[in-house]
């Protein structure tokens, strides 16, 4: 194994996501410059299309969970916070992106794997192609964990802990502690994924999934959360 692809093995682990399609996962780290004075080669400009869209319908969502009484006008300015350039950037390097991408040799001396612009339109494309190789709630779950920094950059520490939220959330109502159960384990030992469920009494479960236990269960409590009333 190259350095490349122990970069991808890390990053697949990171990301809580093992790929089915190994061509897409490449295509969605192949940079364009790839493609210059070669044979054609499939790159992420059209990933990146569809991950910004994926992105944006996933920040509006977990917006719209946390601020139930916002209108669009103060909704729209912490949305612009969280999708943008810089943003993505920032959440390529904590997951490490740069050392996977493909790139020309005169990008990659150039400090390709560093600049931001790269990186920022890269992690875009890999959203597209994580909900491409599995669904949306696989998205949604990368996104939660990848993008918790940046939503308490913007001043919103619930954002890192959707557990307590939920707790406070059925506290408010008179109800039990949600319940947590793993109902699934699958994937590799380096990279598994669970699946939680989260009961409430009287309420229908909800299902999360992560790259462990703990991640799964904070993606369940959001998708309570999101299908129920916000928390006042």
């Amino acid at each position: 194994m190259n350095a490349r692809e122990k970069a991808i093995a890390v990053l697949e682990a990171r990301i809580g996501h093992t790929f089915q399609d190994r061509d897409l996962l490449e295509r969605a780290l192949t940079h364009p410059s790839v493609t210059e004075g070669a044979r054609p080669t499939r790159h992420y400009e059209r990933l990146e299309f569809l991950g910004d869209r994926v992105l944006g319908l996933l920040t509006a969502e977990r917006l719209l969970a946390l601020y139930p009484n916002e209108r669009e006008g103060a909704l729209s300015p912490r949305l612009a916070q969280l999708v943008n350039g810089q943003a993505c950037a920032r959440v390529a390097r904590r997951i490490d992106l740069g050392p996977a991408l493909r790139l020309s040799a005169g990008e990659s001396k150039s400090g390709g794997r560093d600049k931001s612009t790269i990186l920022g339109d890269a992690v875009e494309a890999l959203i597209a192609a994580i909900y491409i190789d599995g669904d949306l709630d696989t998205a949604r779950a990368f996104f939660m964990e990848a993008w918790s920094e940046e939503f308490a950059a913007i001043g919103e520490a619930r954002a890192l802990d959707p557990k307590t939220e939920l707790q406070q959330w059925a506290q408010g109502r008179g109800l039990p502690l949600p319940i947590y159960e793993v109902i699934r384990r699958t994937g590799p030992d380096h990279a598994p994924e669970f699946a939680v469920q989260v009961t409430v009494n009287g309420l229908e479960p909800e299902q999360g999934r992560g790259r462990s236990r703990q991640a799964a269960e904070k993606a369940a409590a959001i998708e309570m959360l999101l299908k129920r009333e916000g928390p006042r």
